[in-house]
């Protein structure tokens, strides 16, 4: 082999230079869509193993890794007798993370039969051309009559309520319903789910890609 193949090969073997990345961020807000209050505004973790993961078999159209449920949980937090709120950290770790203690859940793959209400629970991809992030914003509502067995007034003196949440995550399909992997997970302040209100949660997932990154 001469010279001039020799370079030729090691020139080819060379990795590309592409110091790059992709960096997953969230923020929810939960608001009442009539008086417009909002109770909780802050951004989430991310579960990077169940999320990466995820975004593969998505790319790969294995019908897997898309953003198919909100859950919702009360476990997240605890109220002593002073009202002191000592929050847990998110789960964000081990592909069968799950939030403390589920209480209640919703569809929002609007493409799903089993989602009853595809206009108001939904995802929406949005890109602006020539940015390097897409968002999905996903959409849910807690209607007046949901969840079923809730108080009548947003009132309670009992945090521990079911329905007295503070934490929700994303969850994505894995094949089936009961096979579903935690990729977001957001611990806040109890919001209390009552008959008298409508709820709105806008959970904003943004995926952006990262150049000129240092390798080193």
């Amino acid at each position: 082999m001469d010279e001039k193949q020799e370079t030729k090969m090691t020139e080819d073997n060379k990795q590309p230079n592409e110091n790059s990345g992709i960096l997953i961020q969230g923020h929810l807000k939960i608001f009442d869509p009539n008086s417009k209050e909002v109770m909780v505004d802050k951004r989430n973790a991310i579960h990077y193993e169940n999320f990466s993961n995820s975004l593969a078999q998505a790319m790969a159209n294995k019908d897997k890794g898309y953003i198919y449920q909100m859950a919702f949980g009360n476990g997240g937090s605890s109220v002593d007798t002073t009202g002191v709120i000592t929050y847990l950290p998110p789960n964000i770790s081990g592909q069968n993370a799950d939030l403390y203690n589920q209480t209640y859940q919703k569809v929002v793959d609007d493409t799903s039969s089993a989602n009853t209400d595809p206009t108001r629970n939904k995802l929406t991809v949005l890109h602006t051309s020539g940015k390097v992030y897409t968002d999905i914003l996903v959409s849910c509502l807690l209607d007046y009559g949901e969840p079923s067995g809730q108080q009548a007034f947003d009132n309670s003196t009992n945090l521990d309520g079911d329905f007295v949440f503070d934490e929700l995550g994303l969850k994505t399909w894995q094949g089936s319903t009961s096979d579903l992997d935690l990729v977001t997970h957001v611990i806040f302040h109890p919001v209390q789910k009552s008959l008298n209100r409508q709820i709105q949660i806008d959970y904003t997932v943004r995926i952006q890609t990262l150049t000129n990154l240092s390798t080193t």
